[in-house]
């Protein structure tokens, strides 16, 4: 839960120095400013919090030797983060992480509307004081995944765990698959989808292949089972953009069963049956790989999908069963 917010800080000046030259802005930031993480520091970039000779810039702006960054750090939310014993499958712990199955319905840390009963709520109540660790409203959160998809990721417990695995997704050095039930006609057995990802420029609460500019997406799909008027889809993931999965497979022309932002009302009334009781997207991380940020050793998990996603399945194959 949040308090209220202090004011801004005091300015900072910053001068770059000629061993500076040339580097992003976000990056010349991070080494200049020791106490706040290079990605906070990229968010007020883009909040407009920093400035280059009094004119706004973006994080990959290269800088020049002699001019002035002037940094006026956002006001501080004061936090109070409340530990909740909520249901929490832990598949793996150790002294540095742990990975989480997480339940299709939970979200992962608190947001607007959602103060808590998230999982950064349930974290806290079984891992212990996780504070601080990768910011005050996501504590030992790398990466995210939907709320209401199901499945594996990793928690850390220190700094130092923390940025290596941050690092590890940047670098795409993690193995992410996802099983999915969509509808639609696959163009093709297999394929990979290469795109530009970023808000949808006329509803901005979605994402969009349809983009002047954009972060590269890339997805990895095949079709493991054909259902009728539905397929059973792995994706697997070179990048990590939000709704990167929902967005390329509805891209694709095969939406997510169930998904209410990215998919529409099947037409065919059994099919509409199927995506009613199951009531969310059908998307489940079942896959989860990295390398131990401490020890070396790689680690991979897998999540069988859950009941619900199951019961589908079962339902669709029923459906493409012939009769008699």
């Amino acid at each position: 839960m949040s308090g209220p917010a202090a004011g801004p800080g005091a300015p900072r000046r910053l001068i770059v120095a000629a061993e500076h030259a040339g580097k992003r802005l976000d990056v010349f930031l991070a080494a200049t400013v020791a106490d706040v993480s290079r990605s906070q520091l990229t968010r007020h970039i883009v909040e407009g919090a920093v400035t280059i000779g009094g004119a706004p810039a973006t994080p990959s702006r290269k800088v020049r030797t002699g001019e002035v960054v002037l940094w006026t750090p956002p006001a501080v939310v004061v936090t109070d983060l409340v530990a909740q014993d909520l249901p929490l499958t832990i598949v793996y712990e150790d002294a540095q992480l742990a990975v989480i199955d997480k339940p299709a319905g939970l979200v992962v840390h608190p947001a607007p509307g959602h103060e808590d009963g998230t999982l950064v709520n349930a974290l806290l109540a079984r891992l212990g004081d996780l504070r601080g660790i990768g910011g005050e409203l996501r504590p030992g959160i790398v990466h995210r995944i939907d709320k209401d998809t199901s499945g594996l990721l990793v928690v850390a417990k220190d700094d130092v765990t923390m940025g290596a695995l941050g690092a590890a997704f940047k670098a795409h050095d993690i193995n992410r698959v996802y099983e999915a039930l969509a509808v639609g006609k696959p163009p093709a057995a297999e394929g990979r989808i290469e795109t530009l990802h970023g808000r949808d420029p006329r509803d901005r609460k979605k994402f969009s292949i349809k983009v002047k500019t954009g972060k590269k997406a890339v997805t990895n799909w095949r079709v493991v089972e054909r259902l009728g008027g539905a397929v059973r889809v792995e994706a697997r993931l070179e990048t990590g953009r939000t709704h990167q999965v929902r967005v390329h497979l509805a891209a694709l022309g095969l939406p997510l069963l169930a998904d209410a932002v990215y998919g529409k009302t099947p037409r065919e009334p059994a099919l509409r049956e199927v995506a009613q009781t199951l009531g969310r997207q059908a998307l489940h991380a079942r896959v989860l790989g990295f390398r131990h940020p401490k020890t070396g050793a790689w680690l991979e998990f897998t999540s069988p999908p859950p009941p619900d996603f199951t019961r589908a399945l079962a339902a669709l194959r029923a459906l493409a069963a012939p009769s008699g």
